[in-house]
């Protein structure tokens, strides 16, 4: 897909209505909301993802994180928290994001894919086609304790890139991503936004400096 010339931010693991609202006020294009996972940081109970995306103004996505694989499952969760995009942290059962989107009409759903070598490549471009766009992370859905997101880590970039150049649809590009590297990912990758959890955060919380640095450097990259 053609790059854009200005990556959009998403800010996930959103704790708080307070930190929601931090992440607005600094520019936040799209807030995670993290729903129970089998690893990793940021989850919430239901309760507080249906207040926070309850108060989320119009123009700002709210992005739900789900491990969930079914796609009832899904569409309970969904109309129980009213969100309006879906990340799919895992992959679905049947592979039947067809029946997912049918299911969800105005919902967005975004798939990850962790970026592990050439496989992410295949994976990428088999689910491109029935989903609104892809997230690039760093993690392993086969590890004995599966990790979704929220690594830390940062991933090969040169692999992002060239599922960014093949697919169809706009990619986000998450995986250890913090002030001192976000604009070096989005010149080598050119991804229509940028997802950060741990690379804003001081001991869990949403730092402001960080934030600060981090649009900064997003503003800053050449794309």
């Amino acid at each position: 897909m053609k790059p854009t010339t200005n990556s959009r931010v998403k800010i996930c693991c959103i704790a708080s209505v307070e930190e929601a609202w931090m992440a607005i006020d600094f520019g936040a294009d799209a807030l995670g909301l993290v729903s129970a996972m089998p690893s990793g940081p940021g989850v919430i109970s239901e309760e507080l993802i249906e207040e926070i995306a309850a108060m989320i103004p119009p123009g700002v996505s709210s992005f739900l994180l789900t491990c969930f694989q079914s796609v009832a499952d899904i569409v309970e969760q969904q109309k129980r928290l009213r969100v309006n995009s879906i990340q799919l942290c895992d992959v679905l059962k049947e592979r039947d994001h067809r029946d997912l989107r049918n299911s969800l009409p105005g919902v967005s759903i975004v798939q990850v894919i962790h970026v592990n070598g050439t496989e992410s490549i295949e994976e990428a471009l088999s689910a491109a086609p029935f989903v609104d766009a892809l997230l690039l992370d760093s993690g392993s859905k086969t590890s004995a304790i599966k990790e979704l997101g929220g690594t830390g880590r940062v991933h090969d970039w040169s692999f992002s890139k060239l599922i960014r150049q093949e697919v169809k649809v706009p990619v986000f590009l998450a995986g250890g991503l913090n002030s001192s590297n976000v604009s070096a990912a989005i010149e080598q990758v050119k991804p229509f936004g940028v997802d950060v959890c741990t690379g804003v955060r001081t001991e869990g919380q949403l730092d402001r400096k960080k934030l600060a640095d981090f649009f900064r450097s997003v503003r800053g990259a050449r794309t």
